[in-house]
């Protein structure tokens, strides 16, 4: 059986960009396995980007994450991605790379070491404006080991006068995303560790500064899905960085730990008003592939959020909003776990047909031999990745 219309139209409005990192060689901190055919540079990992979107219609944009992604000329690799059906999307700082910031950058005592932080960032939106990326999102290594280590409240205080330069540069069109995460690499405390602390200080900022959810960030039984509704209800939802997290930060597949929690952030979003042309909430992976290739793990994560969210339209809302006023709990449940469970593989292989995709991207990939033709072409060079 087919989606209804307004399912199906819905579908359509679903954009997942994908993070140039993914196609790099990266991994835990313990070891990053190699992979034949790894993109030695950014206009590499772009093209096998396009791969993804070229197959499933469903990641037109990649994530630049400088300077891992540092180009001469950000024009050519603009056209580049354009040429391959995909645009240049949100630019991610890095201050967490560098020996200077072994003790902070935005919150760092050292004025000297503050500003550079400062300037890679103003460096970040001078590259924004010429790649066409609205995002700018920044993720803080910021943080202590030991009680006593430094003065927690200075850091914040810090940070916040970095930002508002930061922020001041930003353009109109642009946006300020700020990332969070509750532990690592700082283990006392991490200057940003949760979506409070980062939405009081997007809040701070003004309308165009919002918070970036990652949802492998959290304490074990979260609920996340709180989370996102709140900062929606607040309108401070800028975007998702989506993964799977088994014990930490682990940046798996997304949907491959706990499908359901995918199921009911998505549902979330699309009540709350942040899906597709509703809102301006942006999805994202954020996930590395160590022992898995690289674009079918990134095929299999953009259909999997693809699946949940074709689950949870088919909520039957009416319904659970009269349960739900009832007081009728196990009916009220009932009706979302009736919308889980229901298999919607074959009705999106229908989907994908009707719009000339094939029914099964990942065995079209597969069987397009793009693999073996990148592993026998990209010899000699280095290999992009973490470094670690």
């Amino acid at each position: 059986m087919a989606f209804a219309p307004d399912i199906a139209s819905r579908l359509e409005e679903q954009a997942i960009e994908l993070p140039s990192w993914a196609f790099g060689n990266s991994g835990t901190r313990f070891k990053v396995f190699g992979t034949p055919g790894t993109p030695r540079d950014p206009f590499e990992k772009i093209a096998d980007a396009a791969q993804v979107n070229k197959y499933t219609a469903l990641s037109p944009s990649v994530a630049l994450h400088i300077p891992w992604d540092k180009v001469d000329d950000y024009s050519v690799l603009r056209k580049h991605a354009e040429d391959l059906g995909v645009k240049l999307g949100t630019i991610n700082s890095n201050t967490f790379q560098d020996d200077d910031y072994k003790l902070g950058s935005l919150a760092h005592r050292d004025d000297r070491i503050r500003r550079k932080a400062i300037d890679h960032h103003l460096e970040c939106i001078d590259i924004m404006d010429q790649t066409g990326s609205r995002d700018l999102k920044i993720w803080l290594a910021d943080g202590t080991n030991y009680a006593g280590q430094d003065d927690m409240r200075g850091r914040q205080d810090r940070m916040a006068e970095s930002l508002q330069e930061i922020y001041a540069r930003i353009g109109e069109n642009q946006r300020l995303v700020l990332e969070y995460k509750i532990f690592e690499p700082a283990f006392y405390h991490m200057d940003v560790p949760d979506w409070g602390t980062s939405y009081a200080q997007v809040a701070a900022l003004g309308e165009r500064a919002t918070v970036c959810l990652d949802t492998g960030h959290h304490a074990p039984s979260t609920n996340i899905e709180f989370i996102v509704m709140q900062l929606l209800r607040l309108g401070k939802l800028g975007s998702f960085d989506f993964n799977s997290r088994n014990y930490a930060d682990d940046d798996l597949i997304v949907g491959a730990a706990d499908p359901f929690q995918l199921f009911r952030i998505i549902n979330e979003v699309i009540v709350g008003g942040g899906f597709g042309k509703d809102g301006d909430t942006a999805f994202m992976l954020d996930q590395c592939h160590n022992i898995e290739d690289k674009i079918p793990g990134q095929i299999r994560s953009v259909l999997n959020v693809q699946e949940m969210t074709a689950r949870a339209l088919l909520i039957d809302r009416e319904a659970l909003t009269a349960a739900q006023i009832e007081g009728d709990v196990l009916k009220a449940n009932g009706i979302m776990m009736d919308a889980f469970y229901t298999d919607v593989r074959a009705d999106l292989a229908q989907w994908r047909e009707s719009r000339g995709l094939p029914t099964d991207p990942m065995a079209a990939f597969l069987a397009s031999g793009y693999l073996a033709k990148i592993a026998e072409e990209r010899v000699g060079g280095v290999q992009a990745g973490w470094g670690a």
